[in-house]
C-alpha cells in the first residue's frame, strides 16, 4: 500500500497524525531581551495546529548566539514563562510544537553583543550584511571558540533544551543548517581549525554530534531532532565533498538515535543563495534508518512523490505555511495555496502573521 502525506506517523515519542510538518520560520514577534510576545505567537501556532507537527522558529539558545532583530530566545526564566502561553495553545488545538534551537555563530553583529565579537569555528567574515535593530552593516570578523569553550556552548544547548521542555514544548530541534554555528563547523571552507574540531569530515561533524548527543541525554533521544542543510554554499559556508559531508554526519546521528533528521536541499530565493548542488537526500537515506523529513519547495505533488518512493518519511513546508495556516486541509482538498507576502514577514504586529484566512473563513 501506497504511503502517503495524510497517514500518521511516528517521530520520536511524536505521533503525528500526518506527514505534513511546519518548517522551522523566523518570523520576528518579540520584544526586550527577545522574549516572545505571548498573545501573537499563540494564535499564530495554533492556527497551524493542524499540521503532524510544527517545528517552531529558530530560537537562540543564549546571547551569544542571538543575532536577528526581535528573534525570540530560550536561554532566561522570562522566555521560557512567555514560551509557556504558545505551547499551551497548540497543545489545546490538539496540536504538537518542537522548537528549534539556534547559534548564529559569525552571524551574530556586536551590536547585539555590547560591541564584543562573534564567535565561530574559525577567525572568518560571512559575506553580505548583517539585520541590526539600527539597520543593515557589514559582518564583521568572529574569533575561533577556544577549544575549551565548546563545553561551555554545548552546555548552552541543553540549558536551552531543558528550558524547552519546561516551556511545554513537546521536543526540540538542533538548528545545524543554513550557514549558523554549527554549520560553520560542518563545512570545509568555514572551518579551518587544526584542532579535534576541524580538519578531517570526522572532526568537522564532531561538534553537532557532541550537541546531538547531550541534548539526547538531556529529554530523551526521541524527543531530539536535528536540520541539516546539505545544499551548496549557504550565507558564505560551503564544502568540497558535501555527499561525504553530510551522509557522515547523518550516520553519526543515527547513532546517536534523534527521533528524525530533517534536510534542507535546493534554495533559490533570499539570503541563502542557490544551489546546483544534486541532492545528497538519497545518500543520506542509505545511512540514516529513522524519520528522514525533507524540504524545500515543495508541491503537493512533489511531496507525495517523495513519500511515496520512500526517500522522505515527512515533508517540512516553510513559506507556504505562512499564509496558509490550514496548509493541510488545502493540500487534502486541493484547494488553492494562498501567496504571502514578504514584506510582512519580519514586522511586528499581526499582519502578514496571523491575519491570513482559512478556507473556512473565506467561505464566509
Amino acid at each position: 500500500m501506497t504511503t502517503s502525506l495524510f497517514d500518521p506517523i511516528q517521530l520520536g515519542a511524536i505521533h503525528a497524525p500526518n506527514r505534513i510538518l511546519t518548517a522551522p520560520l523566523t518570523r520576528g514577534r518579540s520584544e526586550g531581551v527577545h522574549v516572545p510576545i505571548s498573545a501573537l505567537k499563540a494564535d499564530y501556532y495554533a492556527q497551524r495546529a493542524s499540521a503532524g507537527l510544527i517545528i517552531a522558529e529558530a530560537t537562540g539558545i543564549s546571547q551569544e548566539g542571538s543575532g536577528w532583530p526581535a528573534a525570540p530566545g530560550i536561554w532566561s526564566a522570562e522566555q521560557v514563562e512567555a514560551w509557556k502561553p504558545v505551547t499551551e495553545a497548540v497543545h489545546k488545538a490538539d496540536g504538537r510544537i518542537i522548537l528549534q534551537l539556534w547559534h548564529m555563530g559569525r552571524l551574530v553583529h556586536p551590536d547585539f553583543l555590547g560591541g564584543a565579537q562573534p564567535v565561530s569555528s574559525s577567525a572568518t567574515t560571512a559575506p553580505g550584511y548583517a539585520h541590526t535593530p539600527t539597520g543593515k552593516k557589514d559582518y564583521v570578523e568572529a574569533r575561533a571558540l577556544h577549544l575549551d569553550e565548546i563545553p561551555r556552548v554545548i552546555g548552552d544547548y541543553v540549558h536551552a533544551a531543558k528550558n524547552a521542555m519546561a516551556a511545554g514544548f513537546d521536543g526540540v530541534q538542533i538548528h545545524s543548517a543554513n550557514g549558523y554555528l554549527l554549520d560553520q563547523f560542518l563545512r570545509g571552507n568555514s572551518n579551518l581549525r587544526d584542532d579535534d574540531y576541524g580538519g578531517s569530515i570526522e572532526n568537522r561533524i564532531r561538534l553537532t554530534t557532541e550537541v546531538a548527543q547531550a541534548v539526547s541525554d538531556a529529554v530523551g533521544a526521541d524527543r531530539t531532532s536535528v536540520r541539516l542543510s546539505p545544499n551548496g554554499e549557504t550565507q558564505g559556508c560551503d564544502d568540497s565533498d558535501p555527499v561525504g559531508l553530510f551522509t557522515a554526519a547523518a550516520a553519526a546521528l543515527q547513532k546517536v538515535g534523534i527521533a528524525f533528521l530533517e534536510l534542507r536541499e535546493q534554495k533559490t530565493f533570499g539570503n541563502f543563495g542557490t544551489s546546483d548542488v544534486p541532492p545528497v537526500s538519497p545518500h543520506i537515506r542509505k545511512v540514516f534508518t529513522n524519520p528522514l523529513v525533507l524540504n524545500q519547495e515543495y508541491t503537493l505533488e512533489t511531496a507525495q512523490a517523495d513519500v511515496a518512493s520512500g526517500l522522505a518519511d515527512a515533508i517540512s513546508f516553510g513559506r507556504p505555511y505562512i499564509s496558509n495556516p490550514d496548509l493541510v486541509e488545502r493540500l487534502r482538498s486541493g484547494a488553492a495555496v494562498a501567496p504571502d507576502n514578504f514584506k510582512t514577514w519580519y514586522t511586528p504586529g499581526a499582519e502578514g502573521y496571523t491575519d491570513y484566512p482559512t478556507l473556512e473563513t473565506e467561505a464566509v
